[in-house]
């Protein structure tokens, strides 16, 4: 894996990860159309695993702010949102979204993550996933990731085990997901260079 940057602003820069399949990085306002296209397309797909979402969330002009916002808060260090493109950079194969970055004593996030449903299977989103976590591990020096999925959730069970997360318990009626109130298993990873510390 590559580690790049793209300048942003005279004084700003955005991660680009290249891995084998992907080029990992955060999407510019005047990007916001790979995002629309890849939300529209797996509405109904991912819509068991998310909050329920009313169709203005879906306009153009709402993702384009959502992604405003994300380059807003990777600036400001509070979240960071992936995009994983292909290699001719015409559409997004993944997400994956470390939010609630909390620096100090605690150095932590939580991450969340999604898959282009024709893209599952192919292994595009654990390779997404051991790129950026080896960015904020080194790059951001976060110590611990938090990432907490459904109980009936198996995919997410696999990946986060064959990443090393480990399972730390179930949270009742953790999150409101496609409407209702949903249990969740809660994992970490922690960062390989603090395990010793």
């Amino acid at each position: 894996m590559g580690v790049m940057c793209r300048e942003v602003l005279v004084t700003e820069f955005i991660p680009e990860l290249i891995t084998k399949n992907l080029i990992i990085t955060i999407l510019e306002p005047k990007d916001y159309q790979l995002l629309a296209t890849y939300e529209r397309a797996n509405r109904v797909h991912l819509a068991k695993w998310e909050p329920l979402r009313a169709d203005e969330y879906f306009t153009g002009e709402a993702v384009r702010k959502r992604v405003a916002l994300n380059l807003d808060n990777f600036k400001s260090g509070s979240s960071i949102a992936f995009v994983a493109l292909d290699k001719k950079r015409t559409k997004i194969i993944c997400c994956c979204n470390y939010s609630n970055i909390v620096q100090g004593v605690f150095q932590a996030c939580h991450l969340g993550y999604s898959v282009n449903m024709a893209d599952q299977g192919k292994g595009l989103m654990f390779e997404m996933l051991q790129a950026s976590l080896e960015y904020v591990f080194s790059q951001r020096e976060l110590h611990r990731v938090m990432a907490n999925y459904i109980t009936s959730n198996i995919r997410s069970d696999r990946l986060l085990a064959r990443l090393g997360f480990e399972k730390e318990g179930v949270a009742k009626s953790y999150l409101k997901i496609a409407g209702s109130w949903q249990d969740h298993v809660l994992t970490s990873k922690i960062n390989p260079n603090h395990v010793a510390m």
